[in-house]
């Protein structure tokens, strides 16, 4: 009995020493990104940054909390790992409370450091894009409140739509209130056996929650990770903190050894459309409400009418009494009084 505890326990922890050694042992060092960020110079390893981006020693800011701004940071080293998860440590938060945006994105994609109206990188690209939207134009019919993340798969032929926060395109997506927040916010972005699996940490309990999760999703190997985020009349500080990539070990994965490096990317499933809708009109008035307007109306007509009355017969009593005082006087029938 005894001997048989032992062994569970001796086993439990050579499992934990295993499963921390293998989470050490695929982090990929040249597709993340921790501190100390700089190498010589201004030059940090593996990474290329753009525009507005400035690196600091605790953070890596892609905009900062000003209007108009573009920023991006791209791993220069393509990635041909089959299975992947990738975390990301991130911080968006700005002085305004009520008005901010636009939000960043998070790529996996053939073109990389190209500006563009999407997030701060290019429309019409290859590849996968998970998009944290923190801006709300109300042009769309918004059936969830922003911030909002969203997962959007590309060949290279759709547009990714900005007033209708991309949802004719977008393959899943859920609410997630990460803005302004004093702990620390992450996000997972898991791909493994042609799943893709978003879930964040944002609550502040150590622990993942799933976002969304979308099988059949087909992606290349041999594409670029990258951040980019951008700001438009509205603005925030789009800050990363640290990103890492662990390569998943799948002994039993049939489809491991599979070449990868031609394919476009792809997905069995998106949302489905939902048509634009504009602003909110004004509701109808009702028939007593028209009738009370009407009725304003008119006797406010009314009553200009009556003043205007007033005021055109006192002119004519005013010019009548002066020419009676002009013909007293012309005529020498006696000094007015």
């Amino acid at each position: 009995m005894h001997i048989t505890l032992i062994s569970v326990l001796i086993v439990g922890i050579l499992r934990s020493i295993d499963a921390e050694w293998n989470t050490k042992d695929y982090m990929k060092r040249e597709h993340s990104l921790i501190r100390p960020y700089q190498g010589s110079g201004m030059t940090i390893p593996y990474w290329d940054f753009m525009g507005s981006t400035m690196v600091t020693n605790n953070y890596i800011r892609l905009t900062p909390d000003l209007q108009s701004k573009q920023g991006a940071i791209w791993n220069s080293i393509p990635c041909n790992v089959r299975n992947w998860e990738l975390q990301v440590h991130f911080k968006v938060h700005g002085k305004d409370k009520d008005l901010f945006g636009d939000g960043f994105a998070i790529w996996y994609a053939k073109q990389r450091m190209k500006y563009g109206p999407v997030f701060g990188n290019i429309d019409y690209f290859q590849g996968l894009a998970i998009i944290l939207d923190t801006y709300s134009n109300h042009n769309g019919p918004h059936n969830h409140q922003h911030p909002y993340i969203s997962a959007m798969v590309n060949n290279g032929s759709l547009h990714y739509d900005h007033d209708r926060d991309g949802t004719h395109t977008q393959l899943a997506g859920c609410e997630a209130k990460f803005r302004n927040l004093e702990h620390d916010t992450h996000i997972a972005i898991r791909y493994e056996r042609d799943t893709l699996t978003v879930s964040t940490d944002i609550a502040n309990k150590a622990a993942w929650k799933e976002c969304f999760s979308v099988k059949g999703i087909k992606l290349p190997t041999g594409y670029y990770f990258g951040l980019s985020a951008t700001t438009g009349d509205l603005s925030d500080n789009h800050d990363i903190l640290s990103i890492r990539l662990f390569e998943l070990d799948l002994p039993d994965d049939p489809k491991d050894h599979e070449d990868r490096s031609n394919i476009l990317p792809s997905a069995a499933f998106f949302e489905p459309p939902r048509e634009r809708v504009d602003d909110p009109k004004q509701a109808p008035m009702s028939g007593i409400k028209m009738f009370l307007l009407m009725l304003v109306g008119a006797l406010a007509l009314i009553a200009c009418v009556v003043i205007g009355i007033m005021l055109y017969q006192k002119h004519q009593e005013n010019s009548h009494g002066t020419c009676k005082n002009r013909f007293r006087l012309e005529g020498g029938h006696g000094e007015v009084t």
